[in-house]
């Protein structure tokens, strides 16, 4: 197993990113971690380990960059090597911190889509809090802003996918998201897919679900476009550092009652602190190309680039894009 990692992409390259892989290296000798970057640089953070590998470029794609033009122009950018090593067959997967819409054209351009497949979906696993239902599927997170009714159908079949084979449910529930239950709610693109997913006999569709259940485990998947996709996971990674941080403050300030209160409940609140913690929770697949691609937080420290790469290879192994292949074999709506 190879994986290709573009070393200079996030706010915290290449520290982050080497030290991380140090780690990753360590704990996984048969896989081959490849990185693409500055190799001074990289080299200044680096424990040489012989399943590293440095491929030595200068030049990175910023982070304000225009996405499809960097990707098209800049063919010696680490993040583009990284993408066509997985297109050449060198690499089994690609990883980034970097600019999501380069990542996102690098998937397209470079690595390719899966044939039926008009859209790749970025998918971020979240946690819920339920005692049957840890984690769902957002799809999609923010790689497609305006979408179609098929589309979301497509996202549906490829959650259905990553959830089956990489979180291991026999059948997961997909739900679409809208600002109501009845089948008659949302506007005209979700009363569509929702006409789509009911007719698709291959999922368990359950019907429209509200975002305020998602966190409850409502459903496995949640469907939607990437603008709505992308504000609700904004929301919610917002809303978890704001009320610990406004938690912590009351307890500073509630005197020795509330200090002690704080106290004895430090265990439960540090418990559910890193349930919460969006760090530790690995990178958001972009499901729908030939290839994984995974694109993980732009503040990521060494913690979430370790837990990316555990993913990376977690998903490798779960043969996923395969699985994605057959399931558009046999579905039944045209897609």
């Amino acid at each position: 197993m190879k994986l290709a990692i573009d070393a200079m992409g996030g706010d915290y390259a290449p520290k982050a990113i080497v030290e991380a892989v140090n780690e990753s290296a360590r704990t996984h000798p048969t896989v081959t971690f490849t990185l693409f970057g500055d190799q001074t640089q990289i080299e200044a953070f680096l424990t040489p380990n012989s399943n590293i590998e440095i491929v030595h470029t200068m030049d990175k794609i910023a982070s304000d960059a225009e996405p499809v033009k960097a990707v098209r122009r800049q063919k010696n950018a680490s993040m583009v090597l990284a993408a066509q090593s997985v297109k050449d067959g060198e690499s089994d997967a690609f990883i980034s911190a970097g600019n999501s819409g380069a990542l996102l054209a690098s998937g397209l351009l470079i690595v390719g889509r899966l044939k039926g497949i008009d859209r790749p979906a970025l998918m971020p696993i979240i946690p819920a809090f339920s005692k049957d239902h840890q984690h769902f599927i957002l799809a999609d997170a923010g790689a497609n802003a305006d979408c179609k009714p098929k589309n979301l159908l497509q996202f549906a079949i490829l959650g259905h996918c990553y959830a089956k084979q990489y979180l291991k449910i026999a059948n997961p529930r997909i739900g679409l998201i809208n600002n109501g239950a009845e089948a008659s709610k949302g506007n005209e693109l979700s009363k569509e897919a929702f006409a789509l997913l009911k007719e698709e006999k291959e999922l368990n569709f359950i019907g429209n679900v509200e975002a305020r259940y998602l966190l409850n485990g409502v459903c496995d998947v949640a469907v939607t476009d990437g603008f709505t996709g992308n504000a609700i996971l904004k929301t919610t990674e917002g809303t978890a550092l704001t009320l610990f941080k406004e938690l912590k403050q009351a307890v500073l300030t509630s005197g020795i009652r509330g200090k002690l209160g704080g106290l004895l409940l430090k265990p439960a609140l540090k418990q559910l602190d890193s349930s919460l913690d969006y760090q530790k929770g690995g990178g958001a697949l972009l499901l729908g190309l030939k290839a994984p691609v995974i694109k993980t937080h732009g503040s990521a420290q060494s913690e979430t680039v370790i837990a990316t790469l555990e993913q990376a290879i977690s998903i490798i192994d779960s043969h996923i894009v395969s699985s994605v292949e057959e399931a558009l074999t046999v579905a039944n709506s045209s897609i």
